[in-house]
């Protein structure tokens, strides 16, 4: 191919900018669809924390419920030993939540942004190269 545009004919130079158009758009397609796959996995990812944060925070209900049986029946260390385990199993509930909360909200909004930035460049460089046709 030719690298001087002056000598090449307008049919082919329209030929050209056809194909570089459409490679062009597979790869903003391309782009677009990797940057949401990544985006997906992340929100599966924290989604997947948060319903572990539930059901951790479920067995902390149930921790709770047998320290309080603990307390009601004995009065005795035994529902010290269970509070412990309720206090743990709400501070991990509580942990899971925040890294799951956190991974969803890096997720949303599930737009390509890199992509969309790229082929807004892509647009401008096309809108420039055609000013600068316009004035040669």
């Amino acid at each position: 191919m030719t690298t001087h545009t002056e000598q090449q004919p307008t049919a082919q130079l329209v030929s050209q900018l056809s194909e570089q158009v459409s490679t062009l758009v597979k790869d903003e397609l391309t782009l677009a669809r990797m940057e949401m796959v990544e985006k997906g996995k992340r929100a599966g990812t924290g989604a997947g924390l948060l319903g572990g944060a539930g059901v951790m925070a479920l067995y902390g209900v149930g921790a709770l419920l047998v320290t309080i049986g603990a307390v009601l029946a004995l009065f005795m260390p035994v529902w010290v030993a269970a509070l412990i385990v309720t206090v743990v199993l709400f501070g991990a509930a509580g942990v899971a939540a925040l890294i799951g909360k956190n991974q969803v909200k890096q997720a949303l909004p599930p737009e390509p942004k890199a992509a969309m930035e790229s082929g807004k460049r892509d647009v401008e460089a096309v809108k420039g190269a055609i000013r600068e046709g316009r004035h040669a």
